[in-house]
């Protein structure tokens, strides 16, 4: 069984700690590696390249919205979690703008943890419901028809356009031109931008 290869970022030695405990129980998982700042999990995670990074929000040098930039322009595909026990709507926003895939709380139940890990290494959004909720209350949902709801649904599971024009029954030309309208109503620079944006609004997340 190949398991799922996680690294852990906590600038506290007993989270760190604690998690591993969790996550090397688990038969498909395994903690590969582990950081105690922002700055050092951009340079670690270049090194070991894990599958996913767990990686909390809140650090004194560099926080995990700036490590989550950091790491995703090294690493473009990096699949990236935020753990953590409190954080603004703001500073969440730049986390997934970032790229992270998704966000829970530090209270989470095991189990829980175990499957947001398993749904971010897929690339599969996954938050908690109290971070849902501040997501969704700091944002306004633009209106979209409902092919561009459909379109940009699949952006976020990582579809390509080829991908989505067979799905969609579309031609590729077409898609291209829904994508850009829904690039100019998000605010988003590119499809990467618009999916991290997307995955956080409440139509989206159900």
């Amino acid at each position: 069984m190949k398991k799922t290869r996680v690294m852990i970022v906590d600038d506290h030695s007993v989270v760190r700690m604690g998690l591993s405990s969790i996550l090397n129980l688990e038969k498909d998982l395994v903690v590969c590696g582990a950081a105690e700042s922002g700055a050092e999990a951009a340079n670690e995670a270049q090194r070991i390249k894990p599958d996913v990074i767990v990686m909390d929000l809140m650090m004194p040098d560099m926080d995990g919205a700036e490590a989550t930039a950091a790491i995703r322009k090294a690493i473009p595909d990096a699949k990236i979690l935020i753990l953590t026990t409190f954080g603004t709507s703001a500073e969440l926003s730049r986390a997934i703008a970032a790229g992270a895939t998704g966000a829970v709380t530090k209270n989470i139940a095991n189990r829980e943890l175990v499957a947001a890990i398993h749904d971010t290494a897929a690339g599969v959004p996954h938050f908690s419901p109290e971070i849902k909720q501040a997501l969704c209350e700091a944002t306004t949902m633009p209106e979209f028809t409902r092919r561009q709801m459909e379109v940009m649904k699949s952006i976020t599971r990582g579809l390509s356009n080829d991908d989505i024009a067979s799905q969609l029954g579309l031609s590729k030309t077409r898609i291209k031109q829904h994508l850009k309208e829904i690039y100019a109503k998000l605010g988003a620079a590119n499809r990467a931008e618009a999916a991290a944006i997307a995955a956080k609004m409440s139509g989206l997340l159900d």
